[in-house]
């Protein structure tokens, strides 16, 4: 990725709810390593619109320290839905998702604006 406090120096991607035929968003970074997963979104001030992260080999997440409130997508290795909180607020711990392999982070909203429920397939696009 090309900006600055980018957690991951990959090109950004973008989300999409195959079900829904719905982008959750269209300028989302990727963290896979372990010091990108830890900072994760810390060093924002806010996630505008239509930007995400896809934090890698995670099943729950923690909002210590955050400074504003999120969307969580929990999606599995077959990038199918397996679990959703929807604005989760600073200072607090989402529930543990066994199945989950992957989190995405959203604006506070979006789960609701695309639809996205259990279940449905998430692409990854480059």
């Amino acid at each position: 990725m090309t900006r600055p406090n980018s957690p991951s120096k990959k090109e950004p991607v973008k989300i999409f709810n195959t079900d829904k035929q719905k982008y959750l968003a269209d300028n989302a970074a990727i963290a896979d390593t372990p010091w990108s997963r830890m900072i994760g979104l810390l060093q924002h001030q806010e996630l505008p619109k239509k930007e995400g992260l896809v934090i890698t080999r995670c099943n729950s997440i923690h909002m210590f320290f955050m400074r504003f409130a999120i969307d969580v997508v929990f999606v599995d290795k077959n990038d199918h839905v397996v679990g959703l909180v929807e604005n989760i607020k600073p200072w607090r711990l989402s529930p543990i998702f066994f199945k989950a392999s992957y989190v995405i982070e959203l604006p506070a909203g979006v789960i609701q604006e695309t639809g996205t429920s259990k279940n449905d397939k998430i692409e990854i696009q480059k």
